[in-house]
């Protein structure tokens, strides 16, 4: 018994910590995953997904390697281009007049923050590279896009809580801050409701802000919801929409880091719509997720009603992302 006593110890402290009482986790599995990035150090960081509207299938996800560049993946997880581009933290990307734009956080300088620009040319699976825009002092950490009627914004959340509103020109390659905002800590993960000029973004130890993302708008946030033992654990990570129904419905998506958790809000006021984890099943689970992506509508047989992607901190060989059926998650929680 003593000896066994040691190992039972360590596992318990090893385990995630449990929700408070009356705070239901649901649990799904993964459909999928990608083949593991080749840095073995805390590497995979932050997807994102393109949705090929007219062949949902051929649909594909772009991941970072945050030690070495970015991984285009097709739906089955297979890398179908690799860009070295360098010390790239988290990633976006957004369809405008002149094609899919992709934008990622840029830290190879930590004093100097940059964009990497780039266009996914989708019938060949690879991105092409548009250019490097500098975004003020600091280690760029955090990446949302938001595209409007003859507009591109980027919003790119500096490691000390600092966020720049930068208005991209991707023809040149260049960029202009147009405002810039400030959380009191260490924050990372962004993400632009386009239906409401909504910018979300999660202050790691804190909890998830909201502001006005019109570059008019106030600069004061709005506090969504805290750390709390319950709904979010520290650290708060990767943000993500989930659209539903016609207007401005859906949830707001948070990965619950320091329980390997995701928790919902609802997009319409804010109220909170449940917890879930990805277990273990035919594939692996996920622990310690950085980011995460989601997009409703339709990818083909195995996801009919939208893709989750998550980062997976503990995959073995080294670390992938999961894909996960929307549906799952929708009969999980309930969601309508």
């Amino acid at each position: 018994m003593r000896a066994i006593l040691p190992i039972l110890l360590l596992l318990a402290a090893c385990a995630p910590p449990a929700a408070k009482p009356g705070v239901e986790t649901a649990s799904v599995t993964a459909d999928g995953e990608t083949a593991a990035v080749k840095t073995s150090d805390d590497a995979a960081d932050d997807p994102a997904i393109w949705r090929n509207a007219a062949n949902p299938v051929a649909s594909l996800i772009v991941g970072t390697d945050k030690q070495a560049g970015l991984y285009v993946y097709d739906l089955a997880g297979t890398v179908r281009d690799f860009n070295n581009a360098g010390r790239v933290n988290n990633v976006d990307l957004v369809e405008t007049p002149t094609g899919v734009i992709v934008a990622a956080s840029d830290r190879s300088d930590n004093a100097q923050a940059h964009i990497a620009l780039f266009r996914l040319d989708t019938a060949a699976a690879r991105l092409v590279p548009l250019g490097r825009v500098p975004a003020g002092a600091g280690e760029a950490y955090g990446m949302c896009l938001w595209a409007t009627p003859g507009a591109l914004t980027a919003f790119i959340v500096i490691k000390d809580g600092s966020i720049r509103q930068i208005e991209l020109d991707t023809k040149t390659a260049t960029g202009r801050i147009v405002r810039t905002l400030k959380l009191a800590s260490q924050s990372e993960g962004c993400v632009v409701d386009p239906r409401t000029a909504r910018l979300y973004v999660a202050e790691e130890d804190v909890g998830i802000w909201r502001w006005d993302a019109r570059a008019s708008g106030s600069a004061t946030p709005i506090k969504l919801a805290g750390v709390d033992k319950a709904r979010l654990f520290d650290d708060v990570e990767g943000l993500a929409i989930a659209t539903s129904g016609p207007g401005n419905g859906g949830w707001l998506v948070a990965s619950s880091q320091g329980d390997n958790a995701y928790a919902l809000f609802a997009l319409a006021d804010d109220r909170f719509a449940g917890r879930f984890r990805i277990a273990d099943g035919a594939l692996g689970g996920t622990q310690e997720t950085d980011g995460i992506a989601v997009m409703t509508g339709d990818f083909g047989p195995r996801f009919p009603a939208g893709l989750m992607v998550a980062q997976d901190g503990e995959n073995v060989p080294t670390q992938n992302f999961k894909l996960v059926s929307w549906a799952r998650v929708q009969a999980a929680l309930k969601l309508r």
